[in-house]
């Protein structure tokens, strides 16, 4: 396998790009006498190193030097004459390398038949060389002495460079992967990142423990699909998980016996556990063998993996924990108001709906969703005797059963959390009309918060839409007719709209959500 993918699209100057991906070293001579091009060609014939051997580049004046090193940013190293069509062309060569092009890489040798012309002494001081040779003592053994020990740094540096880029890339993996909000989000982000990470085929299946029934069942265990690419695009379904390919299953076996991962010829299994015991499996498929480096950064990301995918379990186990108090919440003010807790469920679903269909994004549509079932958590406070009254309130009752969105925000608003504070915002302004005219505070159109604004249309055509203590269930067509006249007074015009233009998955929620009989 090339390994030239792995700093394809990092900075161009840099030497270590591209050095692990050749397989010979590229030496520039630079020099205007072309004997000394000659013999030592000549002199290095078959040297080989670390299996390469060598491929040469030459220059007969400074310019020609610069212009080489500007256009090859995998010369390892660089023979440089000092005396050239100027007295110090060598000299200024080495100060372009390093100061315009930036090549902290390329091993610079500087080489002289006049050493009193450039003094070692100042040359070493004042340039960024490695070495500096007088041409009348490089015989054949100390050419490839010098040869030997530049290529060995050389190779260092760049491998050294790849370490650090490789971790850069690891960061950024683990990164994106980090910021993902969900388990199917976090698995995707998996996939993505491991094969970028390594530049591998888009064919991967990534897999989880998981408690549910009808999974895949491994080594005593069952698994969750959480997301697949590329030729295993297919095993994402549930149906599909008996046909996975006998490869693959048996590496799964195998990693899991063996409690670490495992490199195959053409795939990697990947084998994460969790302290808390849950494990997850990654297939990744290439092509050619995997470098030491490849298999340190897999590792290296494998232990992110693992530690990312146990918080998020704990993260969705909270979520699901605050989404159940927050719907247990709504049901008992619900049941104290005799009605079904059906209803904050059928709320929070087309909450959540018109929330994205107005075009905000998920996590936004998501927390809506948690916080809508807490819209009515003021009535708490509200008498019995007027919660239960069957007949149309008075005017003394009806000004008591109003502050209920006021005590419902007042209470909601004491804590930090964020749901509970977009809940004190939904309970405060739920009966804000887009007009003005709505209560506690007399708020109008985009005042009113849009989390608001969403939870009153879908509060609104759910409670006509069902039978309550004071009235029966409202026709369809009496609900739509009654929308489309407030609309533009209570209702937010656009909101009223996008009901209308997605009605049908707004009957579908409620459809789902049916109350008890």
């Amino acid at each position: 396998m090339s390994d030239d993918w792995l700093f394809a699209d990092d900075e161009p100057t840099s030497a270590a790009q591209t050095t692990t991906a050749n397989r010979v070293w590229r030496i520039l001579i630079a020099d205007d006498e072309p004997d000394v091009h000659r013999i030592t060609r000549m002199v290095l014939a078959g040297f080989e190193f670390d299996g390469r051997q060598l491929e040469w580049l030459s220059a007969y004046s400074g310019a020609e030097a610069c212009e080489l090193m500007a256009n090859n940013d995998d010369i390892a190293i660089a023979l440089l004459d000092v005396v050239m069509e100027e007295d110090h062309a060598g000299l200024n060569v080495a100060r372009y390398i390093r100061e315009q092009l930036h090549n902290r890489y390329t091993r610079i040798v500087l080489r002289t038949g006049q050493p009193g012309q450039a003094p070692e002494h100042d040359v070493i001081r004042n340039y960024d060389i490695n070495d500096y040779k007088d041409k009348t003592e490089l015989t054949t053994t100390k050419l490839n002495t010098l040869m030997y020990a530049t290529l060995r740094s050389y190779r260092d540096i760049c491998m050294l460079n790849e370490h650090r880029h490789g971790l850069e890339r690891v960061i950024t993996a683990s990164t994106k992967v980090f910021s993902s909000n969900g388990i199917n989000a976090f698995a995707s982000a998996v996939l993505a990142q491991i094969t970028n990470l390594l530049g591998l085929e888009q064919s991967a299946l990534y897999c989880s423990s998981s408690h549910q029934a009808d999974q895949l069942h491994l080594h005593g265990k069952r698994f969750r699909v959480l997301a697949a690419t590329g030729d295993m695009q297919d095993f994402s379904s549930h149906r599909n998980l008996d046909s996975i390919p006998a490869h693959v299953r048996q590496g799964f076996e195998n990693a899991m016996q063996a409690g670490h991962s495992q490199y195959y010829d053409d795939h990697y299994i990947g084998y994460f556990a969790s302290e808390e015991g849950n494990e997850s499996l990654l297939y990744v498929s290439y092509q050619g063998e995997l470098s030491e480096l490849d298999k340190q950064l897999l590792e290296i990301y494998a232990t992110n993996v693992a530690l990312t995918y146990e918080n998020l379990l704990m993260r969705e186990d909270i979520i699901e924990t605050q989404r159940e108090l927050v719907y247990l919440l709504g049901e008992a003010v619900e049941r104290r108001s005799k009605e079904t807790g059906a209803h904050v469920k059928r709320v929070a679903k087309i909450s959540e709906l018109l929330a994205l269909k107005y075009g905000l994004d998920e996590h936004d549509a998501s927390m809506i969703k948690l916080a809508s079932p807490l819209h009515d958590i003021g009535k708490i406070a509200i008498p019995d005797s007027i919660l239960h009254k069957p007949g149309k309130l008075d005017a003394h009752e009806w000004a008591i059963m109003q502050t209920h969105a006021q005590i419902g925000a007042d209470i909601l608003a004491k804590s930090e959390r964020e749901v509970l504070q977009l809940g004190s915002i939904i309970a405060g302004q739920h009966h804000e009309h887009w007009n003005g005219a709505g209560y506690p505070n007399g708020l109008q159109g985009e005042h009113i918060h849009i989390a608001g604004r969403i939870t009153a249309l879908a509060d609104v055509y759910d409670a006509l839409g069902n039978r309550r203590c004071y009235k029966e269930a409202w026709p369809e067509a009496d609900i739509i007719a009654l929308l489309t006249k407030q609309s533009g007074l209570q209702f937010d015009p656009q909101l009223v709209q996008l009901l209308l233009d997605h009605l049908d998955e707004v009957k579908a929620i409620c459809a789902a959500y049916p109350d008890p009989t």
